[in-house]
């Protein structure tokens, strides 16, 4: 039943990048600021930072021992580990979030496209009121739709080039470039005068801002931002050869991820409160997030340092690399699934999805209902069905050896039997506990 001839991945640091390259995307650089500020700072933080080790790292260990263990794409796997048993859905469940997901972050990614040769150009620079800028923007749907087929081309062309030259390579190339962006453009933020009182925002404690939900608003964070439950870390895992840790691989990965969130608030906080004319109204502002504070807010406060051009196009450019890293591991799920379960070739598989992601981007392009749908169905449906039914089919469906060998390494790592018990508690009681509690929260929210 496993599919012994299947690639993997050539080196530890390229699992790492690849897998951390799924998990960081626009929602780590828009959602979490957002979100932060929404939860009063570092409170939110810290809550967060507790929900990724309990909740996030278990779940994800999950999908990478699905994956391991069935060498397969998301819905093969379900197949093979539960022959003959309705278990196959969540599997394609997976396939169908991940092409959903496109079906609008495609568009956004576009919109990244957009600024980023608008500030290369200087024409970014010239513009007054950027709320109109971007409305006009989204309602053009034409100059959306190219962007969008734009975008989607540059990523089938990682998805064709394999996963070893296409999504490894990317992936140890462009999580090292974002990284970079990110730290230049941290610190560029936190000199301004009048910096510390975003910082003072973001790290200080102060109760008098908590809201009652913001234990929800962390597990919802943390799931979203992890990636978890679209398919995308089952297939990557599957690329896993014997001898990765999984357990120190989603550790490491749920690391980079809460850094790269941590520096976009370190990026956004201090540069808002430094540069606003209306400090009493910023906060609000931040928490309005979504498009508005990629698109609208941020451009604002970086037209109004030295050398705009140039900060913006790092920035854009940072937004750009972030997209790209999650769309390449979305469009992998859909197109390996296509590869290996209906045995189309991988060059006709990736067209097929690439057509199929395009007319779903046209479609949102010139419908904001449409857009929105998508969002929606995947957020505050798909996701966490998806991570509800992945903890319970590991915590209580899997045999616990198996799920024992994989942690272990059959027997190569030494994991005590506390550890194992303890993991095992986490999915079968702790994890879909959460997970619906997100799942009845969005949809009373």
């Amino acid at each position: 039943m496993e599919n012994i001839k299947r690639v993997t991945f050539t080196s530890k640091i390229g699992v790492v990048a690849a897998a951390a390259g799924s998990a960081v995307g626009l929602g780590n650089i828009w959602r979490f600021p957002s979100q932060t500020a929404d939860g009063g700072g570092a409170i939110f933080i810290f809550v967060y930072i507790a929900c990724i080790l309990f909740f996030g790292i278990p779940v994800m260990m999950s999908e990478f021992i699905i994956g391991r263990s069935a060498r397969a794409n998301t819905a093969g796997a379900f197949h093979i580990l539960a022959p003959g048993t309705q278990w196959k859905w969540i599997g394609r469940l997976g396939v169908l979030t991940g092409f959903i997901i496109m079906g609008f972050y495609m568009v956004v990614a576009g919109w990244t496209l957009i600024y980023f040769l608008q500030s290369i150009t200087g024409n970014l620079h010239t513009v007054n009121d950027f709320s109109i800028h971007f409305t006009n923007i989204l309602n053009d749907p034409l100059k959306q739709s190219v962007w969008m087929i734009v975008f989607s081309f540059l990523t089938s062309f990682f998805i064709l080039s394999g996963v070893r030259k296409g999504i490894e390579k990317s992936a140890k190339i462009f999580m090292p470039i974002l990284f970079l962006l990110l730290i230049i453009l941290a610190i560029r933020s936190i000199t301004l005068e009048g910096a510390i009182q975003g910082l003072n925002f973001l790290f200080k404690p102060n109760m008098e801002h908590v809201k009652q939900t913001v234990f929800l608003d962390a597990m919802g964070q943390a799931f979203f931002s992890l990636s978890i439950g679209m398919g995308c870390l089952i297939t990557y895992g599957s690329y896993f050869n014997k001898s990765i840790n999984l357990t120190k691989t989603a550790v490491q990965v749920s690391i980079l991820d809460t850094l790269v969130a941590v520096l976009s608030g370190v990026i956004i906080f201090p540069a808002a409160f430094a540069l606003t004319s209306s400090p009493d109204t910023i906060v609000g502002e931040l928490v309005t997030g979504g498009p508005g504070l990629l698109f609208i807010t941020i451009p604002e406060l970086l037209n109004q340092m030295p050398a705009s051009m140039a900060w913006s196009a790092l920035f854009f450019c940072l937004l750009a690399l972030a997209a790209l890293t999650s769309t390449i591991s979305l469009m992998e799920v859909v197109t390996v699934y296509l590869f290996e379960e209906y045995k189309i070739s991988r060059r006709k598989s990736t067209i097929f999805v690439t057509l199929g992601v395009i007319i779903l981007g046209i479609i949102s392009s010139y419908s904001s209902v449409f857009f929105n749908i998508l969002d929606m169905a995947s957020a505050k449906y798909m996701l966490p069905i998806g991570g509800l039914f992945i903890s319970i089919f590991v915590g209580w469906y899997l045999k616990q050896q198996l799920v024992t060998a994989q942690i272990t390494n059959e027997g190569k790592l030494r994991f005590g039997v506390g550890f194992i018990k303890f993991y095992i508690f986490l999915l079968r009681f702790i994890a879909p506990i959460a997970i619906l509690s997100i799942f009845v929260y969005g949809l009373t929210g």
